[in-house]
């Protein structure tokens, strides 16, 4: 008879982390769409100029509307189309948190080594989203 195989609590705990943060960021995505789609705040650009801008590459976009790239999009919140962004940025940093919720889990298992690949891996995450390393064209 073959044995069966139970997730770790670590497995659990991101799992379980992950569904909620899925979920969450699922129902704050519709609302922050209704919110832009109802005119509740109003957006940076109006609706109605929207299509000319779409022929534009990203850096004749960002020109044009005098947006700059990065986290200064945080400025413009309380517009209705870069509200949009705020749930977005929760579901990309939701793996840092689960690795953050794993992490001492790790330790008082005193598995050393996956507790500081774990560490490692929130540091190069949170570094990455940071903005501080620039590569590439952008």
């Amino acid at each position: 008879m073959a044995q069966e195989i139970k997730p770790s609590e670590e497995q659990l705990a991101y799992a379980n982390l992950l569904d909620w943060g899925m979920k969450l960021g699922l129902i704050a995505i519709v609302i922050t769409f209704l919110i832009y789609v109802f005119g509740i705040l109003p957006p940076y650009i109006p609706v109605e100029e929207l299509p000319r801008y779409w022929k534009l590459n990203v850096h004749q976009y960002l020109e044009a509307t005098e947006i700059q790239s990065g986290w200064t999009w945080l400025k413009l919140i309380s517009k209705g189309d870069f509200l949009n962004f705020l749930p977005i940025a929760f579901l990309a940093a939701l793996t840092i948190l689960c690795y953050i919720r794993i992490l001492p889990i790790y330790f008082k298992k005193k598995d050393t080594l996956y507790g500081f690949l774990c560490l490692l891996q929130i540091l190069i995450l949170l570094l990455a989203a940071s903005g501080l390393l620039k590569v590439g064209a952008h």
